[in-house]
């Protein structure tokens, strides 16, 4: 009968770093303790030190066993941070189980690492993942622990009710609560410290840069920090850069006078005069034409506009909160965006997370967006209220939404639409998805300008390679060997490589 090969998995912690460099206070520290003790065939080991760091210690390890070691670099923001520790310490058990073995018995190390990684073993060995946990010390040497599950289930909710430090320092003197902030649907990490932000930057006329893909909220944002604002009674105004006819940016934002130019043949106040003692929410702002950006400038820096044919300036006290899909940054770096207007409209910097870094909103966002549509169509004739049947919220949680929420929203309107009971079944969801290359960036489209004009291939690429990267791995639900397959690639650490080069999270 064959064995079973067994695998020890585990946080490299400081202690092991020190231990490797020498120093006797420690002793061996618990990963060495653990690999001299009992035997394994594989040690994996993960990391969220610098590389070197890392090299030298694995390197040493190596020199204390036969067993095959493994090395799963992961990033963290912070050692203490349970949601990104959740996430790399899956994607590597999901990686060691793929490696085509039919079972590997798993050890999970309690001792290195930080009491948030220790938590997340216990959690995953007494549910996802079934592993031996053991622990180890100068004094007691290695011993195995039992934790019954009736005192997990006791024991792991209060580790993870402990505060998230950074997200309660952001919610220290925020705004009160705003009606819109309660629409942002939300329980992500990555939103809570968002909205966070947002309810912080409200009361303050600072101005404010929404970054995002489409369809991430960027508007309801806007508004959300305008309700939450004094402003709150005045004027909130919404100007889509990208609709302006670049010929006519500088009359629709600043007004123009009668006679300024052919077919003025009244008098016309601005975008920035209506909105005084208001918002201008600026979308697109990435669209602006250069010109038009120059006198944005100005306005902005004197608080006077002046209208077109005019030569008297108006005082304007509006506070300007804009948003763009693109990187304005880098747009700044290859001279399609002014440096100095970057800096005056990105006091408060807030990215907007797409749909697929939201782990655990995509639900919640389903059940609310299908309220607001059964509220809606309520008075239609015919109107029956739709439920979702199993598969198809299946089928609409394994999606990846390259569209974000806007596409989410769309899709289960048109679900809605082709189901003629009760029931939003699979079949109703499929048909309601649109085709891969009608999806918004789903899948490769044009540089939108000839070749003549130049176009920046390794941009291109990149933003073609990340994509195909993230719908591989929504059907492959996040199983990576199957995801590099799917794209042609030789191996998950392969696609490892490919993620981290081109930004995709796992």
């Amino acid at each position: 009968m064959p064995v079973t090969p067994s695998a020890l998995v585990c946080w490299i912690g400081r202690t092991d770093l020190e231990a490797a460099n020498g120093n006797t206070k420690v002793g061996l520290g618990p990963i060495a303790q653990a690999i001299d003790a009992l035997p394994f065939d594989e040690v994996h080991l993960m990391s969220n030190f610098q590389k070197a760091e890392t090299v030298a210690f694995v390197s040493w390890i190596k020199a204390r066993t036969k067993a095959r070691v493994a090395t799963h670099n992961r990033k963290l923001s912070g050692p203490t941070e349970f949601g990104e520790i959740y996430e790399a310490v899956v994607s590597v058990i999901s990686e060691v189980r793929d490696t085509g073995k039919k079972a590997i018995d798993l050890t999970f190390h309690l001792s290195p690492g930080t009491p948030a990684m220790a938590a997340v073993w216990i959690l995953l060995a007494k549910t996802k993942f079934p592993a031996q946990l053991i622990e180890s010390s100068q004094a007691a040497g290695v011993r195995k622990v039992i934790i019954p599950f009736a005192i997990a289930a006791d024991f792991l909710p209060d580790l993870l009710r402990q505060p998230d430090q950074e997200l309660e320092r952001l919610m220290q003197g925020m705004s009160p609560a705003a009606p819109e902030f309660g629409a942002i649907v939300h329980r992500s990490t990555a939103m809570k410290r968002v909205v966070a932000k947002a309810r912080r930057v409200a009361p303050r006329s600072v101005s404010v840069l929404l970054e995002g893909e489409s369809g991430t909220g960027k508007e309801l944002f806007a508004r959300a920090i305008h309700r939450a604002s004094p402003r709150r009674e005045r004027t909130f105004i919404v100007v889509n850069c990208g609709a302006i006819p670049s010929e006519m940016v500088e009359a629709e934002l600043f007004g123009y006078e009668k006679g300024a130019f052919t077919g003025a043949v009244t008098s016309r106040v601005g975008y920035f005069e209506a909105a005084d003692k208001g918002t201008l929410f600026l979308d697109e702002i990435g669209e602006l034409p250069r010109p038009a950006q120059v006198k944005l400038l100005r306005v902005l820096q004197e608080g006077e506009v002046t209208r077109l044919g005019s030569t008297q300036p108006r005082t304007i006290d509006v506070r300007i909160i804009s948003a763009t899909n693109r990187n304005l940054a880098a747009e700044v770096g290859n001279g399609g965006f002014r440096e100095d207007l970057f800096y005056r409209l990105a006091v408060a910097v807030i990215q907007l997370p797409p749909l697929r870094d939201r782990s655990g909103d995509l639900g919640l966002l389903v059940d609310s967006l299908l309220s607001v549509i059964n509220t809606e169509s309520r008075n239609e004739p015919g109107f029956v209220e739709k439920k979702l049947s199993a598969g198809a919220r299946n089928l609409l949680v394994r999606h990846s939404w390259p569209g974000n929420v806007r596409e989410l929203m769309n899709t289960l309107r048109r679900a809605a639409v082709w189901t003629a009971g009760a029931t939003i079944s699979e079949e109703d969801v499929r048909d309601a998805l649109l085709p891969s290359n009608a999806r918004d960036g789903n899948s490769y489209q044009p540089p939108g300008r000839s070749i003549e004009e130049g176009i920046d291939l390794p941009r291109l690429l990149g933003e073609i390679s990340a994509r195909y990267i993230r719908d591989a791995m929504a059907v492959a639900q996040d199983n990576k060997s199957k995801a590099a397959k799917l794209l042609g690639l030789s191996n998950y650490q392969t696609l490892n490589n490919w993620m981290k080069k081109y930004g995709v999270r796992s």
